[in-house]
C-alpha cells in the first residue's frame, strides 16, 4: 500500500514536471524567436509600436494582475472574507477608466514626442530643461519595480516550494532563472506575445477552478456555513464606524494606482493603430471582470474546502485546490497558469526597469551617442542586474505577495498617477509643478507606510491626493508658458476627440 502511494506521488510529480518543461520550452522559443528579430532599442523596449489589439489588451492585463491575482487576492478573501473584494471592485473600475481616459491620449502623445519610456515622455511633455523630472522618474521606477519584481520572485518561490517540496531559497532561484531567460533574449515583443498566451491560460484557470471547487463542496450555502463556523464575515462592509469606512476606502483605492503603473502604460504606448484601442478596451474589460470574479470565488471556495489554512500560507490556496481537484496532467496545466501570472508581470517590470536604466540613465547621462547594438546589450544587462536584486529581496520566506505588491503599486500610483493625468488633461501644468507633485507623492507614500499609518489607510490615498494638490498649488505660481508645448497639447486633444467621434 505504501509503495502504491509512493508511485502515485512520483507519477503526479513527473506529470507536473513534464507539463512545466514543455510550457517553459515554449516560452523560451518565443524569446529566442524575437531575439533574432530584435535589432533596435525601440524594438527591445517598445516593440516598434507594432502590437495588435489582442496582444495589447491581454498583455496589459496579464502584466497588470500578476501572481497576486491567483495567489494574493484569493488568500486575502480566504482569511478576511468578502470585505477584501473592495480591492477587486476598485481595480475593475480603475482598469476601465484607465483604458478610456489615459490610453488614447498617451498613445498619441508618446508617438508625437518620440518617447520610449514614461520618464522621457514627462521630460518632453512638460519641456523640462533640467533633466530632473526624467531622472527622478527613473529613480522611482527602479526603486518600486525592484520591490514589485521581488513579489513575482516570491510567488514563483512559493509555487515551486509547494509543488516540489523545495527549499524556499532554491525555489526562488529556479523562478529567477526561468523568468529572466526569455525577457533577456526577446525584450518587449517576446514579453507581449508570451503575455498573450499567459493571459488566456490565466483566465481559463481562474474561471474553471472555482466552478469545480464550489460544485464539489456544496456551493454558496456551504461557504456561508463554513464562514460562520470560522468567524469569517461575508459582508461587503465588515464592521461599523470610521475604521470600517477607512478599510473600504483603502481597498477600493487600489483603482487609483492604474494611472501611474509604467508597465501597463507602456502597453498603451505600443499599440500599432490608435484606432484599435476601443476594441482592446472591450477585450481587456471582459478579461479583468472574469479574472477578478474568479479570484474572489477561489478564496470563498477555499473557506469550505480546507478546514485550516492550506500549508499554513493562505496565498497558496489555489495551488492546493488544484492538487485536490484535478489529475496531475490537467493540474500541471492549471499550475502553469499560476506561473504565467507571475511571469507575465515580472517580465514587464524587468523590461520597464531596463528601459529606465538604458534610456534615462545610460543614454541620457553616460553616453548620448551610444549605438543601437550597445543600447540593446545595456538593456539586457540591466535586466540581469535588477533581477538579482529582486531575487535577493524575495529570499525571505516571510515575504507576502500581496504586501510587496501593495507597497510598489501604492508608490507608483502616488508618484506618477496625478502627473500622468495632468500631462494628458492640463495644458497649464509646468515641469516644476510636475516634479514637485511627483516628489511629494513618492515621499508621502513611503513615509506614510514607514511610520505605520498604512495599517489605517492605504498610503496611495494621501500620496495621490497631496501630489495632485501640490501640482495645482505650484501651477498658480509657475504655469506652463511655452507656446509650442501648449499648441501640441491642443492638437493632441483635438485629434483624440476627432478620433473618438468617428471610431
Amino acid at each position: 500500500m505504501v509503495r502504491k502511494h509512493l508511485r502515485s506521488i512520483q507519477h503526479a510529480e513527473t506529470a507536473t514536471i513534464i507539463t512545466f518543461i514543455v510550457y517553459l520550452i515554449f516560452l523560451l522559443s518565443i524569446g529566442y524567436y524575437f531575439y533574432r528579430k530584435t535589432t533596435k532599442i525601440d524594438d527591445y523596449l517598445l516593440g516598434g509600436r507594432g502590437m495588435g489589439k489582442w496582444v495589447t489588451a491581454l498583455s496589459a492585463q496579464a502584466s497588470d494582475m500578476s501572481g497576486w491575482l491567483l495567489m494574493g487576492l484569493p488568500g486575502a478573501v480566504l482569511l478576511g472574507g468578502l470585505g477584501e473584494t473592495w480591492i477587486a471592485i476598485g481595480l475593475f473600475f480603475g482598469t476601465v477608466v484607465n483604458w478610456i481616459l489615459v490610453a488614447p491620449r498617451l498613445r498619441l502623445y508618446t508617438e508625437r514626442t518620440k518617447s520610449l519610456t514614461l520618464p522621457t515622455f514627462f521630460e518632453e511633455r512638460f519641456g523640462d530643461p533640467s533633466g530632473f523630472l526624467r531622472i527622478f522618474s527613473a529613480v522611482v521606477i527602479l526603486f518600486f519595480f525592484t520591490i514589485y519584481a521581488s513579489s513575482g520572485m516570491a510567488g514563483a518561490g512559493k509555487l515551486f516550494e509547494v509543488m516540489f517540496g523545495l527549499d524556499h531559497q532554491i525555489a526562488v532561484l529556479i523562478g529567477f532563472i526561468v523568468i529572466v531567460a526569455y525577457t533577456f533574449l526577446g525584450g518587449f515583443m517576446a514579453v507581449c506575445w508570451t503575455d498573450l498566451f499567459q493571459g488566456l491560460l490565466m483566465v481559463f484557470a481562474i474561471f474553471i477552478v472555482p466552478i469545480i471547487a464550489l460544485s464539489t463542496t456544496g456551493g454558496f450555502e456551504a461557504v456561508e456555513a463554513a464562514s460562520a463556523a470560522k468567524g469569517i464575515s461575508l459582508a461587503l462592509i465588515p464592521g461599523t464606524g470610521f475604521a470600517a469606512f477607512l478599510a473600504v476606502v483603502s481597498a477600493a483605492a487600489w483603482g487609483l494606482g492604474y494611472f501611474g503603473q509604467p508597465h501597463i502604460l507602456a502597453r498603451f504606448m505600443s499599440i500599432k493603430n490608435f484606432k484599435e484601442l476601443p476594441k482592446s478596451t472591450v477585450i481587456a474589460t471582459v478579461w479583468v471582470f472574469i479574472s477578478l470574479i474568479g479570484a474572489v470565488l477561489v478564496g470563498l471556495a477555499g473557506i469550505t474546502m480546507f478546514a485550516e489554512v492550506p500549508g499554513g500560507d493562505a496565498e497558496t490556496v489555489l495551488i492546493h485546490m488544484i492538487g485536490e481537484l484535478f489529475t496531475p496532467w490537467f493540474g500541471g496545466i492549471l499550475l502553469a497558469a499560476i506561473l504565467s501570472a507571475i511571469m507575465s508581470t515580472i517580465d514587464s517590470q524587468l523590461l520597464v526597469s531596463s528601459s529606465a536604466l538604458t534610456e534615462d540613465f545610460y543614454k541620457r547621462i553616460i553616453k548620448r551617442e551610444a549605438s543601437q547594438k550597445e543600447l540593446l546589450w545595456i538593456g539586457r544587462i540591466s535586466v540581469l542586474v535588477i533581477s538579482v536584486i529582486a531575487a535577493l529581496l524575495a529570499l525571505r520566506p516571510d515575504s507576502t505577495i500581496l504586501g510587496l505588491v501593495a507597497y510598489a503599486w501604492g508608490g507608483f500610483g502616488a508618484a506618477f498617477g496625478p502627473v500622468v493625468l495632468m500631462a494628458l488633461f492640463s495644458k497649464k501644468t509646468s515641469w516644476k509643478s510636475a516634479l514637485a507633485g511627483m516628489i511629494t507623492g513618492a515621499a508621502v507614500s513611503v513615509l506614510w507606510k514607514e511610520i505605520g499609518l498604512g495599517g489605517h489607510l492605504y498610503e496611495i490615498v494621501p500620496g495621490f491626493l497631496l501630489n495632485f494638490a501640490v501640482i495645482c498649488i505650484v501651477n498658480r505660481f509657475s504655469r506652463q508658458k511655452d507656446a509650442q508645448i501648449i499648441d501640441a497639447f491642443q492638437q493632441i486633444r483635438s485629434e483624440a476627440r476627432d478620433t473618438s467621434k468617428h471610431k
